[in-house]
């Protein structure tokens, strides 16, 4: 007997279900596209349990008729493609047919339709992939289909779901990224408890982000819009469903890129701000998030992202969306084209906010005859670029002349070239010179140097030991946002932000673990808003809020109040603050992470409530600051990873001046 067989229909309809049904969020997907594909106006979604125990999405679309219906459950059953050609322009944002067997497999479904046309609509119950009612019922016009015990029968998959804050904010996102995506719609999203989202039809998508985000988003987003010709290609026409009233048709053969970026300022540090739609399909793809990389190179630090609402329109035979059974990955015919056309199109809006450029840490120098000390970066620049490395920003000015002085304590004052001649390279042949983090490894000083200038500066051996902290002397402040200071080993410099935020850091997380965080009150309680995704996190850590000196409640479904907050940090600071928690918490957790959550919060407290870059520091607090750094437990990084201080040994200071 051979050993090739053919799977049976149930098994085969799990590995699809495998495919297409990722968590609730899948479900909510599939459904929410064929909604959409049906020419709904409103689109109602109603979850609990973060969509574990039930999902019911009702729209006023087409809707279906009997015999449509039970067709629908059949594998690979589509009213939207009819051959293979139709493959190669699908105008539709479902099309595989795969979703609704895939999704019934999996659980128990409830779906009503009915087409307008008819009198009367059908009522189709399915429990793991098996009809257990078909019958007909008094129903409105339109869809309505309700999802319960997803993966009753699949209990593997089941146990990989992660927990109900996490898929509720996974379903919120979606849900507000399609209503962004399509502003003349109706939307709601409705938890077991309150409704996330009700955004009623607006006229564009600026009106759409002002009503679910509000102003102050709206005015930190810079709009784009262009386009550009692909003259061999013709565009056909998408099915009227799919076309709004102010719907304006591309020319044949054109690309068009509109939507929302972030000003440079706004930075987030992950990638979830990033929603990129292709024909009004939302896309998950990296090809498109290098491009808006690259449109953000040398504008942002590699380690933080922007804000991005980009809605990309071009002839459906230019985009490949068969590529992936979730159609969350795209292929385009010119993808080169295509991803020069969303990079330049994004540098060109970025260009005109006039962003500050951002430069390497490092600072050069190139010695040549009578320019020796003419540094090939400003001091200004190299400031604000160790500044902006670390994860600040410093106010835009003019670039200082060279013979500027920096500014030191007791009076003491030092030249600009001259700073740059001790702390950059200044050598012309050998190795270059680098600055070097605190801690790394060091070799024994050379003492030796011909010529009548030459002779032996007395050094003692470089240990790297942060207990030498203790030993250092402050100078003086360069630009009121860096300790410029000295012991035996060296020259020192240290971000005075950083080092206190390492120094509050560790104590609120001792204060944190003796019950003892120190809270102020707030003369008029603070109203912040909530995004549906933030909603579920604040739902999960509101206790661990409070246990850190947060006096936060509900107020109103999409507000809370907030009373207090930790010492140390300005009111000004605190819906900042909360915003940036909310967004942190790593949505992908089997579980909220306590622990993690408490670091989190414990290291946003210290950055709002450390001193700031550009804050002048009498001496006597300076030498405070770096005693109390010197007791940390880990003086050499922030809470974030960045770097405290940097050292520049007595041997690289020696070896810029030619003495080794």
């Amino acid at each position: 007997m051979g050993r090739i067989h053919v799977l049976p229909e149930h098994v085969a309809n799990k590995i699809a279900a495998g495919e297409v049904v990722e968590r609730p969020a899948s479900v909510v997907k599939e459904l929410l596209e064929n909604a959409l594909d049906a020419g709904a106006r409103r689109i109602r979604v109603q979850v609990a349990a973060g969509g574990k125990k039930l999902i019911q999405i009702t729209d006023d679309g087409c809707g279906m008729v009997r015999d449509d219906a039970l067709l629908a459950f059949e594998r690979h059953a589509t009213s939207k493609i009819r051959d293979a050609e139709d493959l190669l322009n699908v105008a539709t944002l479902g099309f595989r047919g795969e979703a609704l067997p895939s999704i019934a497999s999996v659980s128990r479904l409830r779906l009503e339709s009915r087409a307008p046309e008819e009198p009367s609509g059908t009522v189709v119950e399915i429990a793991g992939g098996k009809i257990l009612k078909v019958e007909e019922a008094g129903l409105p016009a339109g869809t309505s289909i309700t999802v319960r015990d997803l993966f009753f029968n699949t209990p593997a998959r089941k146990k990989f779901l992660k927990a109900e804050s996490t898929e509720l904010s996974h379903i919120a996102s979606l849900v507000t990224h399609y209503a962004l995506a399509h502003p003349d719609k109706h939307f709601e999203l409705h938890s077991a408890t309150n409704a996330m989202l009700i955004a009623a039809p607006v006229a564009s998508r600026s009106e759409r982000i002002y009503q679910i985000f509000g102003k102050e988003t709206l005015d930190q987003l810079l709009p784009i819009a262009a386009a550009a010709r692909l003259e061999h290609i013709g565009l056909p026409e998408p099915p009227p469903w799919r076309r709004s009233e102010d719907y304006q048709r591309p020319e044949p053969g054109e690309v068009r890129a509109t939507g929302f970026v972030s000003r440079p300022e706004i930075q987030k540090l992950n990638r979830n701000s990033i929603f990129v739609f292709v024909n009004g399909r939302l896309i998950r793809d990296r090809f498109m998030h290098h491009a808006l990389t690259e449109a953000y190179r040398n504008i942002l630090p590699p380690t933080v992202f922007p804000v991005v609402l980009l809605f990309l329109e071009l002839p459906a035979g230019e985009v490949d969306v068969n590529v992936h059974p979730s159609k969350t990955e795209v292929r385009f015919r010119q993808q080169g084209f295509v991803h020069d056309f969303v990079r330049d199109t994004v540098r060109a809006a970025l260009m005109k906010t006039r962003p500050v450029p951002h430069f390497t840490t490092e600072i050069h120098a190139q010695p040549t005859s009578a320019q020796a000390l003419s540094p090939m970066i400003t001091p200004h620049i190299a400031t604000q670029a160790a500044v902006a490395e670390a994860g600040f920003r410093l106010e835009p000015q003019a670039v200082p002349p060279r013979n500027e002085n920096f500014r030191f304590g007791d009076g003491i004052e030092i030249t600009a070239n001259a700073a740059v001649s001790v702390l950059g390279r200044t050598e012309t042949q050998g190795p270059s010179t680098h600055a070097q983090l605190a801690n790394s490894p060091r070799a024994a000083l050379g003492m030796t140097m011909g010529g009548e200038c030459g002779g032996i500066i007395d050094a003692a051996h470089e240990n790297g030991d942060s207990t030498s902290l203790a030993s250092l002397s402050p100078l003086g402040q360069l630009r009121d946002s860096f300790i410029l200071a000295v012991n035996g080993e060296g020259l020192w410099i240290i971000d005075q932000h950083v080092a206190h935020e390492r120094v509050l850091f560790e104590r609120v997380l001792r204060q944190r673990a003796a019950e003892r965080v120190e809270t102020q009150q707030l003369l008029m309680p603070l109203i912040v808003e909530l995004t549906p995704g933030q909603q579920a996190v604040f739902s999960e850590i509101s206790d661990e809020l409070r246990r850190n000196g947060f006096e936060v409640e509900p107020f109103g479904s999409h507000t809370i109040a907030v009373k207090a907050s930790p010492a140390g940090v300005d009111a000004s600071d605190v819906e900042r603050m909360l915003h940036e928690l909310l967004d942190q918490v790593d949505r992908e957790s089997q579980a909220i992470n306590l622990e993690q959550v408490r670091a989190r919060i414990a290291a946003s407290i210290a950055c709002h409530a450390a001193i700031k870059v550009n804050t002048p520091l009498e001496k006597n607090k300076m030498e405070w600051l770096l005693k109390e750094l010197a007791r940390t437990e880990c003086p050499m990084s922030c809470p974030h990873g960045r770097p405290v201080l940097l050292r520049y040994s007595v041997r690289e200071i020696q070896k810029a001046f030619k003495r080794i």
